[in-house]
């Protein structure tokens, strides 16, 4: 058997291999051999059927099947020993003029290879938000918190700050739902006040254009779907049912102690510190996450070079679970493109940069790491090392938990890679500036 490589540009080759005879004579005698001693044909001992019938009933398809897993055993040792880097796999070029009655055979395979590039990290510059913890949502989150242990006094009459319980109803969307809300999350200023002042038993129409500051309310409140929810536009009949207001709590230790434990906190200084903390805690995990998404972006369009499209969308096609048009396919690759330079893009990082390859201590000392936060949050606080690794073992058995580990390894050190590596401006924005900013 021989194999060779003839280049049609840098992104596109053919693999000619050409099998004789004695490639594959041996292994189709020996497979129509056990055929002929476990053949059960009428009229012929179990053993002693004619190896022409056998060779006529089953030979072609023998032939078919030995040669073909004789070209995937040798198109892997060739791929693999002259290391080349293709993308997807091998589609067979000539396959529908082979004569299978021939005794030699020459068989054409396109592939599709990786391009050459350069990645630079350094390149564009990009935003790294550090989100803080103001004033504003500091105050706002004490006032929710004495509110929530706060008592709950019934009302006859709706008043700023008041929390309503009733029935919306309406034939237009069939809607028939009961809630209870707070008159801080309406909007419009006209529809607050034909809330206020209303009383017990009253039946009001609101409209519910701009009712609530967030039109995801409309599906909470109103119980529509999500689709409905955005701009919803119709009128609306409320019946009050109940009025509450909220007396709110004392910033007193015993409140301190209800929320953090026994003297973790003894003012309200250090409950806005211990609230400043665990929000930003929380900002960092999404600007973490906004900076990595940045990042690769920046990456993928910074970073130029040329797909085989003309044969990833041929192979697109050849492996579709369903069948697919060229269209079809077309349409296929341009969503997939994307993702496909990213992962060659990671790939080279990781093949250039050791701190991104993972090795399987780290990845044990990973999941350690994992399973001990997780013990803490449920009250175990100083596990033994014997449990911990009594986990981890049962983890690290589970292929599923192993790839789940792994990624969120990965993604762990890419990040802090491009930490490190990346050119950054951090940029210092309050929550709201965040999301305005970074979500417009």
């Amino acid at each position: 058997m021989n194999i060779t490589k003839t280049d049609i540009d840098k992104l596109n080759a053919v693999l000619t291999v050409q099998v004789s005879k004695d490639d594959y004579t041996g292994k189709v005698e020996k497979v129509l051999n056990d055929y002929r001693k476990n053949a059960n044909i009428p009229g012929f001992r179990k053993g002693h059927v004619p190896m022409g019938m056998v060779k006529k009933q089953y030979g072609k398809a023998v032939l078919v099947e030995e040669i073909n897993k004789l070209l995937q055993e040798a198109l892997h040792k060739f791929l693999t020993e002259e290391k080349l880097d293709i993308l997807g796999n091998p589609l067979p070029k000539n396959e529908a003029d082979i004569n299978w009655d021939a005794d030699d055979y020459s068989f054409e395979f396109e592939l599709g290879l990786a391009p050459e590039f350069n990645v630079d990290v350094k390149g564009k510059e990009v935003t790294q938000y550090k989100i803080v913890a103001d004033d504003e949502m500091l105050n706002n989150q004490v006032k929710t918190i004495r509110k929530q242990y706060g008592k709950l006094i019934s009302k006859k009459e709706v008043a700023k700050e008041d929390e309503i319980t009733g029935t919306f109803t309406s034939e237009e969307k069939e809607i028939n739902k009961k809630t209870t809300f707070s008159t801080e999350i309406i909007k419009r200023k006209k529809q607050l006040s034909t809330l206020l002042g209303a009383k017990v038993g009253d039946v009001i129409t609101l409209k519910t254009k701009d009712l609530f500051k967030d039109d995801h309310d409309n599906q909470k409140h109103l119980g529509v779907s999500h689709d409905d929810a955005h701009g919803l536009d119709i009128e609306v009949v409320f019946t009050i049912e109940e009025v509450n207001t909220r007396e709110m709590a004392e910033l007193n230790q015993e409140l301190f102690d209800k929320l953090f434990g026994k003297e973790v906190v003894t003012s309200e200084k250090e409950l806005k510190a211990k609230i400043k903390e665990d929000a930003e805690r929380q900002f960092a995990q999404q600007g973490d996450q906004k900076l990595l998404n940045d990042v690769v972006e920046t990456l993928i369009e910074n970073t130029k070079f040329d797909l085989p499209s003309d044969f990833l969308t041929r192979w697109i096609k050849s492996t579709g679970e369903s069948k697919l048009t060229v269209e079809e396919a077309k349409a296929e690759y341009e969503r997939s493109e994307k993702g496909l330079r990213y992962q060659l893009i990671e790939g080279k990082l990781r093949e250039e940069n050791k701190a991104l390859q993972i090795t399987f201590d780290e990845l044990k000392t990973f999941a350690n790491d994992m399973i001990k936060a997780q013990m803490m949050q449920f009250g175990q606080m100083n596990p033994t090392q014997e449990e911990v690794e009594s986990i981890t073992a049962r983890i690290m058995s589970n292929e599923d938990e192993v790839k789940r580990l792994t990624e969120q390894l990965n993604t762990n050190k890419l990040l802090q890679f491009f930490k490190e590596n990346a050119k950054l401006k951090t940029k210092e924005v309050t929550y709201e500036e965040f999301i305005k900013e970074a979500y417009a």
